[in-house]
């Protein structure tokens, strides 16, 4: 009943031609967004001129990055298992048993060594829990919630990934915090992926949900047909804080932190 409906709305449509009424928009929850006045238009003078001065301008600018990956003071076999698949998803990455280090120390260690990202996975009865990306040597520091964590064995018909650096894509990061958000991420990435090895990350961004998930272009024997094979691990993060400085939850100020009273509406999104 419902395919005819749209069969027949198909079909008038096409008798009228120009003259059709507009498609009308789905009720969804992202097409009812609260209003935010820090959505970003494209092409915004002042967001450009903050751009050419923040923390992320040096990458941008040609520098290369380089990451450090750790964990907690104990670390299970999954989570091993999960930090190998980041190494392998992260360009110029490496881990690092931590051990019984604090963090303030390793952060030192890592700005030393030239590192320009950390990446600090917590993990709650062997199960991750958080992630961490600290911009070194200044800052920021973004903290966010871990769920939903496939590994390669995980996926149906996965693929593995080979040293190409891969492309980046970053859907709907909208507003000014989504910017910032958005630009950490590109930070861990080169800016000349290598296309032969057609090798993409996406970071997409659904109701301030952020899904992680690698893939790699593939094409029929014919060239007809192109399609998609996952290589892993997929992730899904949501932002708990973003702090000014590099790794100081005792004293560092926060650009913004999530607190229960601003879950008031479905329809309201941050990034």
């Amino acid at each position: 009943e419902k395919k005819e409906r749209q069969m027949q709305r198909k079909k008038e449509a096409q008798a009228l031609g120009d003259d059709a009424p507009p498609k009308p928009v789905p009720k969804s929850l992202d097409a009812m967004r609260e209003h935010d006045e820090t959505v970003v238009a494209p092409g915004d003078a002042e967001v450009l001129g903050e751009d050419a001065m923040d923390e992320f301008a040096e990458h941008f600018a040609g520098k290369e990055n380089k990451t450090l990956i750790t964990t907690g003071h104990y670390v299970s076999p999954k989570i091993l298992k999960l930090v190998d698949e980041l190494v392998d998803l992260l360009p110029n990455s490496e881990y690092r048993k931590r051990g019984t280090a604090d963090l303030k120390p390793i952060v030192d260690g890592a700005c030393a060594r030239g590192y320009t990202m950390l990446v600090v996975i917590s993990e709650k009865a062997k199960k991750g829990t958080s992630l961490w990306l600290v911009k070194l040597p200044g800052g920021p520091t973004a903290h966010f919630r871990m769920t939903s964590i496939r590994l390669r064995k995980q996926i149906r018909n996965h693929g593995r990934p080979t040293s190409h650096r891969p492309e980046l894509v970053l859907n709907n990061f909208s507003t000014r915090l989504g910017h910032r958000v958005g630009r950490l991420f590109a930070s861990l990435f080169p800016h000349d992926p290598q296309f032969q090895g057609r090798r993409v990350v996406t970071v997409h961004n659904q109701r301030d949900f952020l899904f992680i998930r690698h893939h790699r272009y593939m094409f029929s024997d014919s060239g007809e047909r192109a399609y998609l094979q996952e290589l892993g691990p997929r992730l899904t993060l949501r932002l708990r804080s973003l702090q000014l400085g590099s790794f100081d939850t005792m004293h560092g100020l926060y650009e913004w932190y999530h607190k229960p009273e601003m879950d008031t509406s479905r329809r309201r999104f941050f990034l």
